[in-house]
């Protein structure tokens, strides 16, 4: 039980730390983008810095003190351009035969082997190396003698890169290291480096990493010796598989070699191959012409020899992938088009579709409102119906009873024999004349129940001068006849007949009404017959 605990301890600090660790990765990469983009700033604060020493010569005539400044001059020089730093070296060995100094020219030899070698002239500093009498020099100069004798070896192995070759180098480094160590202070920091590098070459990777890691926290950042220190734990990580902690310590190397200007560096070529073989290809470019930018800076032969053998394989990744990225945005731009082609004909057949409906809707509001009229016009046709079918039932009934109190009188004026009577009865049109006015009474008044504005809107149809002005519920002969081609009576001898007038005289009032129109006469009938909304009230 405590096992699977841990187990699964183990597993949530792992899943915990590797979000964080690739962060702060991502962090660290973003820097040094941004730092590497001010690379051309922080060259230019260092050669500032080695102007601010040149001045020193200006003001110092004295061989000593110009072999002094020099040195520092040299010292500036040995990681930012080597042919610089060759020449303040022959400067220094000019100065050492003038003096007759055995001891400077010493130290100014092995310096000069020393670049030599990081410079990419192994052959020039061999020969440098051989001349040196090891064996009179003061301890101080063979630890440089050593140091010197170490760096050219660690570089031909790196410009050869060839096993055979590289062993029997290794087997020298070794050697010098033995020496160098027992050269040194078993507690200065310079022994502790030689020996986590002996323990590395031993395979002790954990006691090396130890003793870098001590080292490590010592140095201040943005300093040469917190670059190197971060470079070595970059070897040892990467002996012992911590490929995360490789690229953070290769990250902060180059970090802080870009910021110090150190041209003469090979965290940048280290860390371009490393995110070459991770597939951050566009870094690894970029990477990878800074360090060969830095390279033609420094002039050194031996690191452009290596740069080529890696650029040509990054440089040939990188542009696949831009071919591949080429291709891939061909064919998103196909497959785009295509789509725009489908969504285009798609909206096309919508719009379509939209008018078809637009049309159809406008086709069925019209045909609403078509219907709404129709039904309007058949409520008032039953309107009117009803109105005046009740109207002439009732006017039916009258004149049957009036008929028959008629033939009743007539009946009791031929039993009386009251013939004279019976004729002045049966002669006068007094009682007819009558008839027809109540009938023509109940007929206006009917009529403008059903039509209150009829006679308002036929004025409307007639010149101001020839309206009519009538009594209320009352219409003269002119509008009855209107009034009954507004109830749709068109045949005039129907007229003729209800209004007990020749067709002629009908045709006659018809004429004279409408040549008091006010508009076209001769759609003057069919306007009558649109006018007058019949009364909500009759609904």
């Amino acid at each position: 039980m405590k096992a699977r605990q841990l187990i699964l301890l183990c597993i949530s600090v792992i899943a915990y730390c590797t979000p964080l660790q690739a962060s702060k990765i991502d962090s660290l990469l973003q820097v040094l983008d941004r730092t590497i983009g001010s690379r051309t700033d922080y060259l230019e604060t260092k050669i500032h810095q080695i102007d601010s020493i040149k001045d020193l010569l200006k003001s110092h005539s004295a061989a000593k003190d110009r072999y002094e400044i020099q040195t520092q001059l040299i010292f500036e020089y040995q990681t930012l351009n080597c042919d610089s730093s060759l020449a303040y070296i022959g400067r220094n060995i000019a100065i050492a035969k003038q003096l007759n100094d055995q001891m400077l020219m010493t130290e100014s030899q092995t310096k000069l082997a020393f670049v030599l070698a990081i410079s990419g002239l192994f052959t020039q500093a061999w020969d440098v190396l051989k001349q040196i009498d090891y064996d009179g020099l003061p301890k101080h100069l063979k630890v440089l003698y050593h140091w010197s004798y170490i760096r050219y070896y660690e570089n031909l192995i790196k410009y050869t890169d060839h096993n055979v070759y590289n062993s029997a180098y290794e087997v020298e480094i070794a050697k010098s290291r033995n020496s160098l160590m027992g050269l040194l202070d078993p507690t200065s920091d310079m022994y502790l480096k030689e020996k986590s590098f002996k323990l590395k070459a031993d395979g002790l990777f954990n006691e090396s990493r130890d003793i870098q890691l001590r080292l490590f926290r010592r140095e201040k950042s943005n300093t040469h010796g917190y670059g190197m220190s971060a470079m070595g734990l970059a070897m040892i990580a990467k002996e012992l598989g911590e490929m995360q902690l490789v690229e953070e310590y290769l990250i902060m190397a180059a970090i802080t070699d870009v910021r110090l200007a150190i041209k003469e560096n090979e965290s940048l070529l280290t860390l371009a191959i490393y995110l070459n073989k991770k597939g951050d290809v566009n870094r690894a470019f970029n990477y990878i012409q800074a360090a060969l930018d830095d390279a033609n800076y420094y002039n050194s032969r031996f690191r452009n020899t290596v740069i080529a053998r890696t650029q040509p394989i990054i440089e040939a990744t990188y542009l696949a992938k831009i071919d591949q990225q080429r291709k891939n945005l061909r064919l998103y731009a196909i497959v785009i088009s295509i789509f725009a082609v489908i969504l285009i004909l798609t909206l096309y057949f919508l719009f379509k579709q939209m008018r078809i409906v637009s049309r159809a809707r406008k086709k069925l509001n019209m045909t609403n409102e078509q219907l709404t009229l129709v039904n309007h016009k058949l409520d008032e046709a039953n309107l009117v119906r009803e109105r005046y079918i009740g109207y002439y039932l009732n006017q039916c009934a009258v004149y049957l009873d009036k008929l028959d109190d008629f033939r009743k009188n007539v009946y009791r004026k031929v039993k009386s024999r009251q013939l004279d009577d019976l004729q002045q009865l049966t002669s006068s049109n007094e009682s007819l004349e009558k008839y027809a006015q109540d009938l023509y009474t109940d007929f206006d008044r009917t009529f403008l129940e059903v039509y209150p504005n009829f006679v308002d809107e036929f004025n409307s149809l007639l010149r101001p001068d020839e309206q009519y002005q009538l009594k209320k519920d009352k219409l003269n002969t002119e509008l009855r006849i209107f009034a009954l081609i507004r109830l749709g009576i068109s045949d005039v001898n129907q007229i003729a007949i209800f209004l007990r007038y020749s067709m002629q005289t009908i045709y006659n009032y018809k004429s004279k009404v409408k040549s008091k129109a006010s508009t076209d006469s001769e759609h003057f009938e069919e306007k009558v017959r649109k006018l007058g909304a019949v009364s909500t009230n009759q609904f």
